[in-house]
């Protein structure tokens, strides 16, 4: 009688073949697919999304010096790094 095998349990026995080091590279992999599955959704009270500016509202302007808008003044980009 033929049982069938889960694509986990496939990819356990598989992965437990594997040296150490690689055990770990299919780790690290595994987490940064989850990493990527991951999504942040801010909300207002009302349980409307917010978008990006209305997330980050406390950020803005926090930054003292420069100029106020970098998108205006392209060439305070293209300066070298003060050390």
């Amino acid at each position: 009688m033929t049982q069938a095998i889960g694509i986990d349990q496939l990819i356990a026995e598989k992965v437990r073949t594997l040296s150490l080091e690689k055990q770990q590279q299919v780790l690290d992999f595994v987490e940064f697919l989850h990493s990527k599955s991951l999504r942040v959704e801010f909300k207002h009270p009302n349980g409307t999304l917010m978008s990006a500016l209305e997330a980050a509202a406390d950020l803005v302007g926090c930054v003292d010096g420069g100029p106020g808008d970098l998108s205006t003044n392209k060439e305070y980009l293209n300066r070298p790094l003060r050390e």
